[in-house]
């Protein structure tokens, strides 16, 4: 089993281009979300611990990162990156 990157060995820069937008503001991969009148994510961090919440997003960051690459059509990488973003953001960083 190969280890997990880290966001240097993705060479993920989390806040170029981003010029001030959070994670709340973009999706990857279409709008299914930012459509909707509350983002998922928004119900879970409510209903979550604060770690739990951190649980998912780091689940979702491993599923992406190793998936990249692996199915056609799909911007992994940059949902792995969106993931991180959120994570540094509910971490306060």
């Amino acid at each position: 089993m190969q280890p997990i990157p880290t966001e240097n060995q993705m060479n993920l820069d989390l806040n170029n281009g981003s010029n001030g937008t959070t994670a709340d503001d973009i999706q990857v991969s279409g709008n299914h979300y930012k459509d909707m009148p509350i983002q998922p994510w928004h119900i879970m961090e409510a209903v979550m611990t604060h770690e739990e919440f951190v649980g998912f997003l780091k689940g979702n960051i491993i599923k992406y990162s190793l998936r990249a690459g692996r199915k056609d059509g799909s911007d992994d990488a940059g949902k792995a990156k969106h993931y991180m973003k959120k994570l540094k953001e509910v971490r306060g960083y």
